[in-house]
């Protein structure tokens, strides 16, 4: 099973919301056939927690433009790690130390990347999910 047309939509969607708010290394991985509970995780990252929360809701205002709202929310108040569950798609916004720290590419490096069309930007270009820096 491969993510649906609809969820790669949503984490188009909230990829270039975060792309706009300046987010770091985004990437969405095709998590559909290892979880049955979700298809797609988005993955973003940025250097301070006042940056981490103002993608979490650049993502909300944009996702909410395209009438979806997160089943659940954790992880706001910290700043740290914040994660939007859109059912289909979950959204991990994490502070760059904590990215290195959790690895979660590394993690899920067995799952398809899905492009994000994000364009050439290298800021926000991600490098596969197998990659290591």
């Amino acid at each position: 099973m491969t993510a649906t047309e609809s969820s790669i939509a949503i984490a188009r969607h909230a990829a270039r919301a975060a792309a706009d708010k300046i987010a770091e290394d985004i990437v969405a991985l095709d998590v559909s056939d290892r979880l049955a509970l979700t298809d797609i995780f988005l993955i973003a990252s940025a250097p301070t927690e006042r940056q981490v929360n103002a993608i979490v809701d650049g993502i909300e205002e944009e996702l909410l433009k395209q009438d979806r709202r997160p089943v659940r929310r954790e992880g706001r108040s910290e700043g740290r790690w914040v994660l939007l569950d859109y059912a289909d798609v979950v959204i991990h916004v994490q502070h760059a130390e904590d990215r290195v720290f959790y690895a979660l590419e590394r993690l899920w490096k067995d799952c398809p990347v899905v492009d994000m069309e994000l364009g050439n930007d290298p800021s926000v270009i991600s490098k596969s999910a197998g990659e290591t820096e």
